[in-house]
């Protein structure tokens, strides 16, 4: 059985195309991180749209549909991760996964430097589905967002702290995650407000 990634190092280089691969798709990508890794699997959609691999059109809205299956399966309590075939055979060009990689590599080092297990019933049952709850609301907003270039890089920079907190058992990046989604919450009612 495939162990779960505990850093987002162990992440990123289970995200790492092989050297021969001219792409890389979803399927490889969950062979490698495991069918029980849900909060890896939602971080993994979540660094992509952070990374500037979210330029390239539908990728927001694919990730939309791919983060919302697996956090409802996490609310719900499932035991493995479950993705249909079609998502599963998506592909990226791994040129531009590896430019996204390298581009995320540097916070990466130093997220998993000030990671420890902090305020640990955030990221236990029930809160954890809470958790997962307000992930699937975030993405639920991708799709429609995907027609401003880059915006939904800040939604999925909020649910990659969420899905980092996750699965490293650190509340405090949870925490962190809810605020930069009330904080995008708030800003998106006073533009809306503003308009109206």
């Amino acid at each position: 059985m495939t162990a779960a990634p505990q850093s987002l190092a162990d992440l990123l280089e289970a995200m790492q195309p092989r050297t021969e691969d001219a792409h890389v798709s979803v399927g490889d990508i969950l062979s490698r991180i495991g069918d029980r890794s849900f909060s890896p699997a939602i971080l993994v959609l979540a660094l992509i749209l952070v990374s500037p691999v979210s330029g390239i059109p539908g990728t927001p809205t694919l990730g939309a549909l791919i983060v919302v299956l697996c956090a409802v399966q996490g609310i719900l309590g499932r035991d493995h991760l479950w993705l249909p075939g079609v998502l599963m055979r998506r592909k990226i060009k791994a040129a531009r996964m590896r430019q996204g990689i390298t581009w995320l590599a540097r916070p990466a080092a130093w997220i998993d430097r000030h990671s420890h297990g902090r305020f640990t019933f955030l990221t236990a049952t029930p809160l954890s589905q809470l958790a997962f709850g307000i992930i699937t609301l975030i993405a639920l907003t991708w799709p429609v967002l995907e027609l401003l270039p880059f915006v939904t890089s800040f939604g999925a920079g909020a649910v990659s702290l969420i899905a980092f907190g996750l699965m490293t058992r650190d509340g405090a990046y949870v925490i962190a995650g809810y605020a930069v989604a009330g904080g995008l919450a708030a800003a998106a009612i006073s533009l809306v407000a503003g308009v109206v």
